[in-house]
């Protein structure tokens, strides 16, 4: 993860945050690609095949990270064992998945963000006012719509992809965008998220994956190492055996 890919994230954020905010109703403009009132509305929330997609995205990303919590679990049964995934690839990933989709998108923005999904505006029969994406005074109470939760977690497919070899990196990255942006879609589809959202989740989880991989690996001596946390699991799996 160079300085090239976070350029690239800051300058899109700040395109489109610049455009949506001079011109707000675009959100609306595309949102409403998706609504059709003669067939109830965003009608592809409650279609098989979206709740299907929805439920396999989600897998998706659990299964993405479920090799990392499986090193860990493996690792305090049985600490003579190696680890199975470096030590530092298992702090990017399970870190940045618990800042990123956790912590920024679903416990602070989404639950401080009074920004109303599109389902619920008065544009589209809803009884909430449109708020362009800077606007944080909406009428929604609480898991609002800035920024786009699951599309977060599914951007943060990015974290596995810096951890891929060179000569894969380039087509992790480009499946993990692909998947982002697929899942944005999908949640666009049903009315739960303006274009925007999707946007910034995309630039939250880069930022974060790209800061969190800067401190483990590029800038200057690494705080931890990958032998740091194997030793840190090797007394963990031993305080047990200590107190009892």
């Amino acid at each position: 993860m160079h300085r090239t890919g976070l350029t690239i994230a800051l300058a899109i954020a700040a395109t489109v945050g610049l455009v949506f905010a001079i011109w707000p109703q675009l959100d609306l403009k595309l949102a409403a690609l998706f609504f059709d009132a003669q067939h109830g509305g965003f009608w592809r929330s409650y279609d098989p095949f979206y709740l299907f997609a929805r439920d396999a995205s989600t897998w998706v990303i659990a299964l993405v990270a479920a090799p990392a919590g499986l090193a860990i679990a493996m690792k305090l049964v049985r600490p003579q064992r190696a680890l199975l995934i470096p030590g530092r690839a298992i702090v990017l990933m399970l870190l940045s998945l618990a800042l990123a989709p956790g912590v920024l998108a679903n416990l602070v923005l989404k639950e401080h963000w009074g920004r109303p999904r599109p389902i619920d505006v008065a544009e589209f029969g809803g009884d909430e006012h449109f708020r362009p994406w800077w606007d944080p005074r909406g009428d929604c109470p609480k898991n609002c719509a800035f920024i786009a939760g699951e599309p977060t977690g599914a951007f943060w497919t990015m974290a596995p992809a810096a951890l891929a070899p060179p000569h894969w990196r380039a087509a992790a990255y480009a499946a993990a965008l692909a998947f982002g942006c697929a899942v944005g879609l999908l949640r666009m589809a049903a009315g739960a998220h303006f274009f925007t959202d999707v946007v910034f989740a995309g630039a939250v989880a880069f930022i974060v994956i790209w800061l969190l991989h800067g401190w483990l690996y590029r800038w200057g001596a690494a705080p931890i190492s990958d032998k740091t946390v194997e030793t840190a699991l090797e007394r963990l799996a031993k305080l047990p055996r200590m107190t009892g």
